[in-house]
């Protein structure tokens, strides 16, 4: 990492199975000829997914998955699965399911129906293989795996006693710190800083989260633009409106190209916001790189990635300072956390981005709780939930900018039987 940039991520931070499981990939030519310091980040880097995250020897007899069921009412889905021993494990799932169940019913329940779930490393892995399931890559798969995985975690938690971080885990982060997640960026300037001074002070939070540029979405139209300068104008705005002890972020959705984000972000780095997420294309690797070498401000990325293998040059070649899977879209948990070792292995970041809708807050709370190398403050998109549930060691809300981890055996939460009881299996 450059000096300068080591110094800047600084100032804005402090302020507010033994044996190998994953099959690396072989050395391309380009970094065969790489220079002595990419090299050892590259050691370092498979070496960290080396390393098994499960708690395997927790489990002394094996956990076989008896039934896995993907349970629908509507456009709710929940994922329960049952071990040969009565054991059970529910999870909730994204509200892209709806989309997504056939996958889940043909390219994941007949695999892991069987399986014993110590194995669920492995499981991760080889899942990808079956069926060719990698020509899935992406949302498409990681998805409805994550689904899968949280009940799997659930019900190995409830066997073992433990929340499901300490499945994965020591517990370095009982409290999550939140920023607020806010959108608006098609809205004119003052009614955007009027929308987000509310959601600020309705969580009292300490840390804030802004879109900049512009991106068409949900629309069809292909002229259609933001308020011009609105980027310009609103980056000074709310640093002059929170002060210098707000912890400030700006997301870009990939929408700038290299000179624009450079632009934005020596604006960026004017107003001390702490990083600058996705400038450009997510997955335009070399470009990412070029606008990190040429800015102070931190460059995140990671929440549309799906591959060890994209975090792994981006890592090796200091393109990014922060790491940001998503617990859904990467498939799970233990896929997040592999990415997070990865990142501590070359002293970077990671704060995971976060899907809204269910019970995502929860599933993030338990994944930012292991993490060693989690960020000061993490995505909140607010608690809106249509799932009924209880919660005997947290009261799962944001008190003083902060969320209390369940400390509870799997997710720390019991879902209304009642609720449950609406959703019905679903088929082909």
């Amino acid at each position: 990492m450059k000096t300068s940039r080591r110094r800047f991520l600084s100032s804005t931070a402090a302020a507010s199975l033994a044996a190998p499981l994953l099959p690396l990939p072989a050395a391309s030519a380009a970094e065969r000829k790489t220079s002595p310091e990419v090299a050892a980040r590259l050691e370092r880097l498979n070496a960290a997914l080396r390393q098994p995250v499960l708690k395997r020897e927790l489990f002394p007899q094996p956990v076989i998955l008896k039934s896995i069921e993907l349970l629908r009412s509507q456009n709710s889905f929940l994922c329960r699965v049952r071990s040969a021993d009565g054991a059970e494990g529910i999870s909730v799932a994204h509200s892209t399911m709806a989309r997504l169940y056939p996958i889940f019913l043909r390219n994941l329940q007949p695999f892991f129906i069987g399986k014993d779930a110590r194995d669920l490393d492995l499981l991760l892995e080889r899942v990808y293989i079956y069926g060719f399931n990698f020509r899935y890559n992406g949302i498409s798969l990681g998805l409805p795996l994550a689904t899968l995985e949280f009940a799997i975690l659930d019900l190995l938690g409830r066997m073992a006693g433990r929340s499901m971080g300490r499945l994965l885990g020591e517990i370095h982060h009982p409290q999550v710190a939140v920023y607020v997640a806010t959108e608006w960026r098609e809205r004119p300037l003052e009614e955007t800083i009027d929308r987000i001074r509310k959601a600020v002070a309705e969580y009292d939070a300490k840390a804030l989260k802004i879109k900049v540029g512009y991106l068409m979405f949900m629309t069809t139209d292909l002229q259609a633009r933001g308020p011009i300068g609105k980027t310009e104008q609103l980056i000074p705005r709310l640093r002059e409106i929170y002060g210098p002890d707000m912890a400030l972020y700006a997301d870009a959705n990939s929408y700038y190209d290299v000179p624009e984000a450079i632009r934005v972000g020596k604006l960026l780095q004017e107003h001390r916001y702490a990083y600058f997420e996705e400038p450009v294309m997510y997955d335009d690797f070399e470009a990412i790189k070029q606008v990190a070498d040429a800015l102070e401000i931190p460059i995140a990325n990671g929440e549309q990635d799906q591959s060890f293998v994209n975090f792994r040059w981006l890592l090796a070649n200091d393109g990014l300072e922060i790491v940001q899977p998503d617990s859904y879209y990467f498939g799970g948990m233990i896929r997040s956390v592999k990415v997070g070792r990865m990142a501590a292995a070359v002293g970077k970041t990671i704060v995971p981005h976060m899907s809204g809708g269910g019970l995502g807050f929860l599933y993030n709370s338990h994944l930012v709780s292991v993490l060693p190398n989690a960020g000061a403050h993490h995505e909140f998109k607010g608690l809106g939930t249509d799932v009924p549930f209880t919660c005997p060691t947290s009261p799962l809300k944001v008190v003083g900018g902060r969320i209390q981890v369940p400390t509870g055996p799997g997710s720390g939460v019991e879902i209304d039987p009642a609720f449950v009881a609406k959703h019905r299996p679903v088929t082909l």
